[in-house]
């Protein structure tokens, strides 16, 4: 499940010159959408890429064609019912849904409205919210003075026919959203003009989007001096803690751990955006849970990153640098299995061992080193169910 943050900027919230500063907030912070009038779409797109979705201002109301400079229709990204209508209470329900306003204008099936928004006041908005999501690509839906059950019914019911945007006003709400029925919302739509509330709610979703991976101890069976390779350095665009790096290895079922560059030594500088991962060949930890080469890494590229504990986060490849370097290649049992890879022969380069941070320089056999092992075969990068002899 990919995790959104939305920010709600319609004119509920104040005047441009106040959704204004609210909508670069949430820029600035990372935020994935915005919810805005019709009238604000060219506006916000002035303002920065991201994701616009409007509100429709009536179930019989015609997208507003708006031109940006070019003379091209300036269109929202998403157009949502419930503003105005019945989702927000402003019309009753009717009492046989078939005849809901706000529900024809989502079965039309046009390209424009493909969302609602519901204000949650009784079980019979809850009801109408499930039919909604039957036929809307979006439902945002929004508690009033409701315990977290609601939404635990919305989640249990829905199940994938819609992104289901809960509607908070803190991080906090955002986290409990992101987590109930240990399933959680697909998104937020935050309703705060505060910089940090906004900041702290990205940084929720990033966690909540993280992958928990179990790492393990093999033993290390051999350490060899091999020559010289083409080396891979991986530069990437975030500054790493001191217990992260990234998975590595010749083999895609046993990766090895090797740190970040974090630690300051009296030769050389630390580089806490760069991990020196490996020869061309090896394969690397992607954020899809597969793997790629080494070799073909190049900027703009995701990797995962990974902690000792085995909690991940994504980073973008900044640059990749290929130098020739000595080499070793490093061999671990795990479990009756023997996984290799070759890593630079240099103090800089550190494995994860019960010791704590070792220089692969000072690896010997018996030390119990830190690798990620997935019982499985891979064929360009994705797991498959196929007989593969790696050696």
């Amino acid at each position: 499940m990919t995790r959104s943050v939305w920010l709600k900027a319609d004119d509920t919230v104040g005047d441009w010159e106040t959704r204004k500063r609210r909508i670069t907030s949430g820029l600035e912070a990372g935020i994935d959408w915005v919810l805005v009038d019709e009238d604000d779409v060219e506006r916000v797109r002035e303002l920065g890429d991201v994701k616009i979705a409007a509100f429709r201002s009536g179930a019989d109301v015609h997208v507003m064609e708006a031109e940006d400079d070019d003379g091209a229709a300036a269109l929202a990204d998403a157009y949502i019912v419930g503003k105005d209508g019945e989702g927000d209470a402003t019309v009753d329900l009717p009492s046989d849904l078939s005849g809901s306003a706000d529900l024809t204008t989502l079965r039309r099936g046009d390209d424009h409205t493909n969302g609602s928004y519901v204000r949650i006041l009784s079980k019979d908005y809850e009801a109408f919210a499930e039919e909604a999501a039957r036929d809307g690509d979006h439902t945002i839906v929004v508690g009033e003075d409701w315990t977290i059950i609601p939404l635990e019914n919305l989640i249990a019911r829905i199940g994938e026919e819609t992104d289901l945007i809960a509607g908070v006003t803190s991080a906090e709400e955002a986290k409990a959203a992101f987590e109930t029925l240990e399933i959680g919302s697909d998104g937020v739509l935050l309703d705060s003009d505060d910089p940090d509330e906004i900041r702290r709610t990205v940084e929720i979703r990033d966690e909540a989007e993280r992958e928990s991976l179990d790492l393990v101890w093999a033993e290390v069976q051999e350490v060899e001096r091999t020559g010289m390779a083409d080396r891979v350095c991986v530069d990437t665009g975030s500054i790493m803690d001191h217990d992260e790096g990234m998975l590595v290895g010749s083999m895609s079922r046993g990766l090895f751990f090797v740190h970040a560059e974090t630690a300051e030594s009296p030769y050389v500088a630390s580089r806490p955006f760069r991990v020196n991962a490996g020869a061309v060949h090896a394969y690397a930890r992607t954020p899809d849970g597969g793997t790629t080469y080494l070799s073909e890494l190049e900027s703009g590229d995701q990797v995962q990153l990974v902690d000792t504990n085995g909690r991940t986060r994504d980073a973008i490849v900044g640059r990749v640098k290929i130098e020739k370097r000595p080499m070793f290649r490093v061999s671990a049992d795990y479990d009756g299995d023997k996984v290799t890879t070759l890593l630079q022969n240099a103090e800089t380069i550190k494995v994860h061992t019960r010791d704590g941070r070792t220089a692969v320089t000072d690896l010997e056999p018996g030390d119990e080193m830190l690798i990620y092992y997935e019982d499985t075969a891979r064929h360009f990068g994705e797991a498959v169910e196929e007989s593969i002899i790696e050696k």
